[in-house]
């Protein structure tokens, strides 16, 4: 009989407060607004007064921990950017994908393909109507989310788009990693001015005709916009101003109305600068001017220019935050307490997975750090986590942070400040949890006050592991003074200082000392008690009793120290890992090794039996929890999810659920499924996986073959993206045109039978179209409708030319009809301008066209009809309403003139 396993799912994903960089937005029930930001996959909003998180953003589609094969984790959100007036908010991701959310809702409305590398800029328009992103492939592509297309890709630049802002409607100026900041001309989609901004462009903002760029230099360039002026000209420099800080630059942000700007580098520092007004230049020149006449010098006025924007600009005030800096972004002026005019709120996003609220005195330059959010997450890489005897809690550890997790609501119940923790245990009764410390130090904490109860100096170099007896008397600890310690909690009494009274207090004693030859690098204890093996930095592991710790077996075969093992429920079975990337099973009966498995691409940091079996979990730096079936030896699962390095391991006493800690500072709960996995099925899934994969990038390859020389002149192509999405959607589409030809054929022979023989029963039909109650070109219609709009153009390249002629014939059927003109002339006009030439040279296809041209220009001229007919009754019932409710004494023609010059004016593209 075939053997299954129940699939574990990822339930829930916690500890990150921000991955990306943070934008504000406005909110009534809180004055400071809340903050936006990217936590890997999900985009989160914070109430940034309260610190808690009030509402999440994710797509259905990205669901993690359920695919057992090739798949890869959810690419994480790099950008998010909003468009207050449309209620939009754009999210761009690692793997060059783009979502557009409504932030009310927190509905996906569309998803955008088109970059192969990570998003690096967004930026809506004016209207809300188009949003340009930028990527590290060095593209930049315009699209129109009415239609959910892409519009036009721009490949200028040669590394990394680093800017992209809107000029206006017409003109796009961008900047990249190359040093170029240029100008595009929307309509025509040519560059039409190119400028130096650097060795490397970083950042750039625009406010009315002056745009600021930042590099790697300490200068910040001026530039001046006149978009009057002649192609080529419309860029001018119009001087450079000097940071204070050494680092490059990595954001500029003008404030509401221009009057401030704020720049930001790749450091802690955060910079003011004021636009003084046209007095205070005249005021500071005069005294510049004054100052050299007292030292004597000969002075020339125009020196001093009252355009320069060394004039123009002068710092405010420059601060330090608490770490490395993301991004900064202005908060609207309503946030700020105390309503003062001359303060604005500063919302800066830190690279440590927090987020802090600033207030500025805009004139003086005093600030306040008024708010932080960072009690839900760890600054560092979670490095050890630990399980509660009733699995209602876990403890996490990082560099200086100890954090208590509530499983069920996923909050952070308890925060302790601790040294650098390299592994945690929860004592048994829950209340009590113990730390070991880079520094060799044993920390003891209570949960229940939040509190540092004892701190031991138990070994001289760093404590790397501890264990807990499962009766809970004895705790072991391992480190890298060759030493493993056992200990025990006793009451002391301590005299309190300055009152000879004496206190109750808990103590760890240490009861025996167990000497190596090497650094001691993992301790585990087994579930009897009988055993207690160390792993050794020599790449061994001696197994010793518990009791007399008289030696019993020695384990090598690693190739690299073991850096973590585990003993089974039963005691037969002890699982070890190591940095060679190998996972072993050994029998703890004569110590043979009884399997070698490659476990991981990297190195494997942590290995977990599920009690009561010996089927056992592994998480290595590759990313990947795996999921291991002990007697077969075959891999069941792979857990998919984490963005980084898994570092920690912990499973539940039922094994019913796992929690894993990565370097992405992501604690991730996977809870077991009534899904079963049945292993034949799983490699076949893989296969299936592995050859879509493949077969989109070469079709991908395909479809953007270029010579080299056009490669060097392609300036503006176009937008497609081949993805598995598109590759099933247009198999879709080629399933149904080959059913409906064939029903559309069934159905013409029977009536032409019918011409002679008018008793002649109808053909069975297709037992889909027959249940379905539907005509072929309804179904056909159907199956195009379905498809997404931004991946229809894709999914029509798949279409061979056989196909497409069947597809024309099914839009000759569908324009006759009238139905959904505006999908149909998209679909004919794409397939007309990729199959040109095949069209032209068919016979077959031109009197198709030609009745498809005919009913089109007949459909059209019916909609112009009635929206003439809807302009002229609108415009009779706004005449009657200003005749019943207007009285006013005016010359009529100046009205008249006045109101022709305030309509807006509309052009009707002709049908040819």
């Amino acid at each position: 009989m075939v053997k299954s396993y129940n699939r574990f799912e990822a339930e829930a994903v916690f500890g990150v407060v921000s991955s990306s960089n943070a934008l504000w937005l406005k909110n009534s029930n809180s004055s400071t607004g809340r903050a936006v930001t990217g936590a890997l996959e999900t985009v989160l909003a914070w109430d940034i007064k309260a610190g808690t998180c009030v509402q999440k953003l994710s797509d259905s589609d990205l669901a993690v921990g359920t695919g057992a094969t090739v798949a890869t984790a959810s690419p994480p959100v790099v950008s998010v950017l909003t468009n207050y007036f449309s209620e939009l908010l754009a999210a761009g991701y690692t793997d060059g994908s783009i979502r557009v959310f409504d932030y009310r809702s927190g509905q996906v409305m569309t998803t955008f393909k088109g970059h192969k590398s990570s998003i690096t800029c967004l930026e809506f328009d004016a209207s809300g109507t188009r949003l340009v992103s930028g990527s590290r492939d060095s593209n930049v592509i315009l699209w129109d989310l009415v239609e959910e297309v892409g519009v036009s890709r721009l490949r200028s630049h040669r590394d990394q788009v680093t800017g992209v802002k809107f000029l206006d409607e017409k003109k796009l100026i961008t900047c990249a990693k190359d040093g170029l900041v240029k100008i595009w001309d929307l309509e025509s989609r040519d560059c039409i001015e190119t400028r130096v901004g650097g060795s490397e462009v970083w950042a750039m903002d625009v406010y009315s005709d002056t745009v600021m760029t930042v590099g790697r230099e300490k200068e910040v360039k001026v530039w001046q916009v006149d978009l009057d002026a002649k192609d080529g000209e419309m860029l001018s420099q119009r001087g450079s101003l000097e940071r204070v800080s050494n680092d490059r630059g990595i954001d500029i942000e003008f404030s509401k109305d221009g009057g401030h700007v704020i720049f930001s580098g790749n450091d802690k520092t955060v910079e003011l600068w004021r636009r003084r007004t046209l007095a205070e230049i005249k005021k500071s020149i005069a005294k510049k001017i004054k100052r050299r006449v007292k030292k004597g010098d000969t002075v020339d006025e125009d020196e001093y220019d009252e355009k320069s924007v060394n004039e123009i600009w002068v710092q405010v005030v420059n601060f330090k935050t608490s770490a490395k800096i993301r991004n900064v972004t202005w908060t609207g002026s309503e946030s700020v307490s105390g309503a003062n005019k001359d303060a604005a709120g500063l919302l800066v996003a830190l690279t440590n997975n927090s987020l802090e609220y600033y207030t500025l005195e805009l004139e003086d330059g005093k600030f306040s750090r008024d708010h932080v959010i960072d009690l839900c997450g760890h600054r560092a890489d979670i490095r050890a986590l630990s399980l509660s005897s009733d699995d209602k809690m876990v403890a996490s550890t990082s560099n200086g942070q100890l954090k208590i997790w509530n499983l069920r609501t996923t909050n952070c119940i308890r925060s302790m400040d601790c040294g650098y923790a390299l592994c945690v245990k929860f004592l048994p009764g829950d209340s009590l949890v113990i730390v070991g410390t880079k520094s060799g130090q044993i920390q003891l904490f209570d949960v229940a006050s939040s509190s540092l109860i004892d701190t031991v100096d138990a070994h001289e170099g760093s404590l790397w592991s501890c264990d807990v007896s499962s009766d809970g008397k004895t705790v072991v600890t391992g480190g890298s003074d060759k030493r493993v310690c056992f200990w025990e909690l006793a009451v002391s009494s301590e005299t309190v200082p300055g009152t000879g009274e004496t206190t109750q207090k808990l103590k760890l004693k240490q009861t025996r000392v167990l000497e190596l030859s090497d650094d001691v690098l993992c301790v585990t204890l087994s579930s009897d008690n009988k055993y207690i093996a160390c792993s050794l930095l020599d790449s061994t592991v001696k197994v010793f009793f518990f009791d007399s710790l008289k030696f019993y077996l020695n384990l090598y075969g690693h190739k690299l120290p073991v850096l973590a093992m585990d003993i089974s429920s039963d005691s037969n079975i002890i699982v070890t890992c190591s940095a060679d990337k190998n996972i072993k099973l050994w029998g703890l009966d004569f110590g043979d090794c009884r399997k070698s498995l490659f476990g991981h691409a990297d190195s494997v940091m942590s290995v977990k039996f599920v009690p009561g079996s010996h089927n056992f979990f592994s998480a290595g730096k590759d990313r990947l929890v795996k999921y291991w079936d002990g007697d077969k030896f075959d891999c069941i699962q792979r857990l998919v999810g984490h963005v980084g390095e898994v570092w920690a391991l912990c499973v539940s006493s039922a094994g019913d659920f796992i929690v894993s800690g990565s370097h992405d500072k992501s604690i991730r709960v996977w809870m077991e499924s009534d899904d079963e996995i049945f292993l034949e099925e799983e490699r076949e899934k893989e296969l299936e996986e592995m050859y879509e994969s493949t077969l989109a990038v070469s079709l991908e390859g395909e479809g953007q073959e270029l010579d080299e020389d056009d490669k060097e002149d392609a300036v503006v192509d176009k937008v497609h993206m081949q993805t598995g999405e598109t590759l099933k959607g247009g198999e879709k589409l080629m399933e149904a045109l080959e059913m409906g030809t064939e029903d559309l054929d069934l159905i013409e022979n029977w009536k032409i039978a019918q011409a002679t023989n008018p008793n002649a029963a109808c053909p069975p039909r297709h037992v889909i179209l027959a249940t379905l109650k539907l005509s072929a070109e309804r179904h056909v219609l159907n199956v195009v409708e379905k498809i997404k709009p931004a991946q229809l153009e894709d999914s029509l390249l798949v279409l061979p030319f056989s196909h497409v002629m069947k597809l024309v014939r099914f839009i000759q059927i569908w324009t006759a009809k009238e139905w959904s003109i505006p999908l149909v002339c998209r679909v004919l006009f794409f397939v007309t301008r990729t199959h040109h030439k095949q069209i032209v040279a068919s016979r077959e296809l031109k009197p198709m066209l030609e009745e498809v041209r005919h009913n089109i220009r007949k459909c059209l001229a019916r909609q112009k009809s009635e929206i003439g007919y809807n302009l002229a009754g609108l415009r009779f019932i706004k005449q009657n309403w200003d005749l019943h409710h207007k009285k006013e004494f005016i010359d009529a023609v100046e009205a008249k003139e006045a109101e022709e010059r305030s309509q807006k004016k509309r052009a009707f593209g002709t049908v040819v």
